[in-house]
């Protein structure tokens, strides 16, 4: 900032004066362009928050069944290689919710011995791990939120995800609280033999019901596929809705700091050109004593 308004000492005091004036024009002209655009963007962010918090908040009846069912998990020791799948968004101007996602990534690789396979989840939690992790991942999936996300799209990336057999699978997400509260979230999912190893122990409510049908196995084996698709379903639309009522946060903090800007450089356009002014009258002023004294 102190170089573009400097004056330039071997140019004219006119010259330089209208230089230093310029360069305020144009950077006012700058900052407000960029106002407008964060005022804008936190206007779309909001118009969409209020129907993705919908979303989100319903999808929640999917998931809570198989959580009072079924337990999450985390704690249950496997054979295998571990599968952490985080979810970021494909956009970034949406605060630190994509740095969170991933910190808890680097946390659970380590838990389990640096190894953990990855599948990654958006745009901003690839080019993050890909330097962290690059033998790590194996699948990503990004512009899921170019449409809006339905049930049907997020089993097919559930079965993406079970395809890799993991014994385990963690899900981090943000979990969506209020406009500026998001608390993250790993929701753990075992496969089919796990859940069966997790069942005979009667950790959960399995013994609560009587199972008529298939046999047990194929049973578990069909809710291990359904819990997979409803936490996914879940965690997209919790993440969505937190990365809306972040950038919406994020934009207005932008627009504040925009019109701040914006009044500073305009008080010292005003006394840049105040000073110009002055100067002039005072060579005018000046020129006119010097010829008085002449005559």
């Amino acid at each position: 900032m102190g170089g573009v308004f400097s004056l330039n000492s071997n140019a004219t005091p006119f010259g330089a004066r209208s230089i230093s004036l310029q360069a305020v024009q144009i950077r006012m002209k700058s900052v407000g362009n960029i106002q407008k655009i964060t005022k804008a963007m936190k206007m779309v962010a909001a118009s969409r928050l209020k129907g993705a918090e919908t979303r989100a908040k319903q999808s929640r009846a999917l998931v809570q069944p198989f959580v009072r069912l079924l337990g999450d998990t985390p704690a249950v020791e496997v054979e295998g290689e571990t599968l952490v799948v985080p979810i970021t968004s494909d956009k970034g101007l949406c605060g630190g919710i994509n740095t969170t996602v991933v910190k808890y990534t680097k946390i659970l690789n380590e838990m389990n011995g640096g190894a953990a396979a990855l599948d990654v989840i958006g745009e901003k939690a690839r080019s993050q791990l890909a330097r962290m992790f690059p033998k790590q991942i194996n699948d990503v999936i990004v512009d899921t939120t170019k449409q809006p996300l339905t049930f049907s799209t997020a089993c097919g990336i559930a079965d993406a995800i079970m395809s890799k057999n993991a014994p385990k699978t963690h899900l981090i997400y943000n979990r969506f609280q209020s406009a500026i509260a998001f608390k993250p979230t790993v929701a753990t999912i075992l496969s089919n033999d796990e859940l069966e190893k997790v069942a005979e122990e009667g950790v959960n409510a399995f013994d609560t019901y009587e199972i008529e049908g298939p046999d047990r196995s194929e049973f578990l084996l069909d809710l291990a596929e359904f819990k997979m698709g409803a936490v996914l379903y879940n965690a997209m639309l919790e993440n969505n809705t937190s990365e809306l009522g972040s950038r919406m946060q994020s934009m207005e903090s932008s627009s504040k700091n925009a019109g701040e800007m914006l009044n500073k450089l305009t008080l010292l356009y005003n006394r840049t050109r105040q000073a110009a002014i002055t100067t002039e009258l005072i060579e005018i002023i000046s020129g006119a004593s010097a010829l008085e004294a002449k005559k």
